[in-house]
């Protein structure tokens, strides 16, 4: 059950208000940072008074496979003092290499949340507007189905540019798998109302795949950080122990093991520094090589996602933390994780497209080094900086603390939200 069921009570002021449908693929507990997003800007829109439907998928991100305890049926749905969640069959692979089969599931799961989006808070029944996200692409045809036949209007949540990343990182290479997602793409930007994006950049990478008059209906709403849940603590932490890591400095990657990661650079800092260990916490579609690659490394330690209710922990486990994207990926993606590593009060070291929004917070926030993508040379240096330096790593942690204290709050985004309905 999500934090938001306590926020609102039967008869309160959702329940004047026409709902707001929410189509999501992650939604608290499952572990997905889009999931903490979301959760969070549900919580933020049922605090000023909106009744909201979520349809998402049954918890599935940590194991890319259904949890047990949600396995035995396709759909459920658990009605809420603010309205519904809707959680519906994921279809994942056990292949996360095969795009042909991650695709097929992605168009099953939005095909099924598009029904159960017609239904949630009653069939058919006129809404207030439809929130979509993307990730997967598919969501947006989806959502924009879903607001036509609710009389509403859409806002499309775009987290991450498909299908710029997969192509530029090899990942896509088939012509007819790209043309499809292309034509996917537009459509889905032409659909909607309101195209919600993180970054400038990102703005400038959508808004140049529209028709200039419909350019406007492009807003750029950054992500947020709980500052609440994620706060600085103490390094000896109880995951340091479980891993067996040891006392001494620690650097960490935690996040999606993809294609986009340039987390070749890890390694190469791993044997360029011998002394200090290396963590990459998380899993993903690279994380199988990257293992092979790194096996003979005494200082690199793999481990898997972690409980969401432990995410302070683990970040306040990395002495330093990094956030490497490869070469052209800047723009396409807006890695949100930044946002809690500077919450925990940890300095950053990011690889990636100089001018960026990442750097550009970096540098605003006085909470990190960039360096320029995919050169190792340039991020063994940046680590060694800091490495040599706990005094000014301490310093740029309390500068990103205090920067996400003021500029990424929850409500916010909350607001900005609040407010873009409200123009609809």
């Amino acid at each position: 059950m999500s934090r938001t069921s306590s926020r609102v009570t039967d008869g309160g002021p959702a329940a004047a208000r026409r709902p707001i449908i929410v189509i999501c693929p992650h939604f608290q507990p499952d572990t997905a940072p889009t999931g903490t997003v979301m959760t969070r800007i549900v919580d933020e829109l049922v605090t000023l008074g909106h009744a909201v439907h979520v349809v998402t998928a049954l918890p599935w991100y940590r194991r890319h496979a259904i949890e047990p305890e949600w396995t035995g049926s396709w759909v459920r749905v658990e009605n809420t003092p603010w309205g519904s969640i809707t959680r519906v069959h994921p279809f994942p692979g056990d292949d996360k290499t095969n795009l042909i089969r991650r695709a097929a599931g992605f168009l099953a799961y939005s095909m099924l949340a598009g029904v159960q989006g017609l239904r949630a808070g009653g069939w058919f029944r006129k809404a207030d507007a439809v929130i979509a996200m993307s990730p997967p692409l598919t969501l947006g045809l989806t959502g924009w189905i879903v607001a036509k036949m609710r009389r509403s209007s859409l806002v499309f949540n775009i987290q991450d540019v498909f299908p710029d990343a997969a192509v530029d990182t090899g990942a896509i290479s088939n012509p007819l798998v790209i043309s499809a997602a292309r034509w996917l793409e537009r459509i889905s930007y032409r659909a909607a109302d309101a195209v919600t994006v993180l970054s400038d950049d990102l703005r400038d990478n959508v808004a140049a795949k529209m028709a200039p008059a419909r350019r406007k209906r492009v807003h750029v709403i950054p992500n947020f950080v709980d500052t609440e849940a994620i706060a600085p603590a103490d390094r000896a932490t109880s995951y340091r122990a479980e891993l067996g890591l040891g006392s001494g400095p620690v650097v960490l990657y935690a996040g999606n093991v993809g294609f986009s990661q340039s987390l070749e650079l890890v390694l190469a800092a791993a044997s360029a520094l011998p002394e200090v260990t290396f963590l990459i916490n998380g899993d993903g579609a690279a994380r199988s090589t990257l293992e092979s690659a790194a096996i003979g490394f005494e200082n690199v330690h793999f481990a898997g996602y972690i409980e969401a209710h432990r995410l302070g922990e683990l970040l306040a486990t990395g002495d330093i933390h990094v956030v490497p994207l490869k070469a052209g990926l800047g723009r396409v993606s807006v890695p949100s994780k930044t946002y809690s590593i500077l919450a925990a009060a940890r300095p950053v070291v990011a690889a990636i497209d100089e001018a960026t929004a990442v750097p550009r917070i970096l540098e605003a926030a006085g909470a990190g080094i960039s360096v320029p993508p995919d050169d190792a040379g340039a991020f063994v240096a940046a680590l060694r900086v800091l490495l040599a330096d706990p005094e000014r790593c301490a310093q740029m942690g309390a500068n990103g603390r205090r920067w996400v204290e003021t500029h990424a709050s929850p409500a916010a985004v909350g607001l900005a939200y609040d407010r873009l309905l409200g123009q609809l």
